[in-house]
């Protein structure tokens, strides 16, 4: 065990020199890049995240830049990226460092952990990758690595397997090092020691990996069993009058606060979606309208629920204007033209289902 964990770091290291991923925030490692890399990267892959990251730089350069912004302009970037709690974290946290740190990352971990958005993983990660310092930055991939190479039982969900990661992290960090070797061990859960089907020939822990020699890979990390999704039917309705379309934001709270949609919600039971549309709308605005029509079925995923959401064209009937609505699930509302709502943050099913309209000219004219 002692020359495994000699080998370790060494090995670990020039494995990362070669295999690294040009990165855009490994360029400069610039603090406010990083911190904002750690924070898109919270539960979504590297994949998805590039694009985004560039997007959002592109938009907001500077810390100040983005202390300045709206949380519509926040979210609209965010917009499809998920999780949208981290979006607006984030700017909170940019207008505390704008006024409380003169626009500077903090480099101390308890300045660190009071920012909103920000738990230990994520400042472990900012103090080691952009400042250097002797840090420890345990995310699951980290935790799967270590799991395997040895051979850990316990899982790291729980309170004591949780410091026993933390503990052998901090043994195994060689002092200077930091930056690379936290980036070596998150690279290599992400590239080679995955979830499923992990690239062991390729590794270059595979000899001294005990779970591997153990014939014990697939059980480690040891994890409780998921849990099966929820599913969710949804009704929505489109309510479309003189060319303009109704949307409505979200109030605080939920995972959709502060998001843009079209009235709707779930489909009681013995209702059925077009009932449930009409309902909602009716709850929510005080509208009463007429279904035309089904528009399309969405389904869409995130966090533990699978939605499939139904959407309904909605009108008031001839000769009817629309009355002021009272709102209860929204703080404010707005008829636009189709165009217009692609300047709006909305959650990823709605924007779906906006591309989904966006098909059929005649309904979005």
């Amino acid at each position: 065990m002692p020359q495994q964990r000699v080998r370790f770091a060494e090995f670990l290291l020039a494995w990362f020199e070669k295999a690294k991923r040009p990165l855009p925030w490994r360029k400069t490692y610039d603090p406010y890049e990083v911190w904002l890399s750690e924070i898109m990267l919270q539960q979504t892959q590297m994949d998805r995240v590039v694009d985004y990251f560039n997007r959002f730089l592109a938009r907001f350069p500077t810390l100040f830049a983005l202390s300045q912004a709206s949380e519509e302009d926040v979210l609209r970037l965010w917009e499809g990226l998920g999780y949208y709690s981290r979006g607006r974290n984030l700017l909170n946290a940019a207008k505390i460092i704008a006024t409380a740190h003169g626009g500077h990352i903090p480099t101390e971990l308890t300045a660190l952990l009071a920012l909103p958005g920000i738990g230990r993983y994520t400042a472990g990660a900012v103090l080691s990758i952009a400042y250097g310092q002797n840090v420890t930055a345990v995310d699951a991939n980290v935790e799967r690595v270590l799991a395997r190479c040895f051979d850990i039982a316990e899982s790291p969900r729980a309170t004591d397997g949780k410091k026993r990661f933390e503990t052998l992290a901090r043994e195994l960090l060689p002092s200077g090092c930091a930056r690379d070797f936290n980036q070596a061990l998150m690279e290599l859960g992400a590239l080679i020691c995955t979830p499923r089907a992990p690239s062991c020939a390729a590794c270059p822990l595979s000899e001294d990996c005990l779970a591997r020699l153990r014939g014990l890979v697939e059980k480690r990390p040891a994890l409780p069993k998921r849990e099966e999704p929820i599913s969710i039917g949804m009704g929505t309705a489109v309510i479309k009058h003189r060319g303009l379309f109704f949307v409505q934001k979200r109030r605080p709270g939920g995972v959709w606060a502060g998001l843009w949609e079209f009235p709707g919600g779930q489909i009681e039971p013995g209702e059925t979606p077009e009932a449930a549309a009409i309902r909602e709308v009716r709850e929510e605005t005080g509208f009463e309208v007429t279904s035309r029509g089904k528009l399309a079925v969405i389904r869409h995923s995130y966090t533990k629920y699978r939605v499939t959401m139904h959407a309904f064209l909605a009108e008031f009937p001839d000769g009817i204007e629309p009355p002021k609505p009272t709102l209860t699930a929204a703080t404010e509302s707005r008829w636009l033209p189709f165009t217009a709502l692609d300047d709006l943050a909305f959650p990823t099913a709605m924007r779906k289902l906006i591309d989904a309209i966006r098909t059929d000219m005649r309904l979005a004219s």
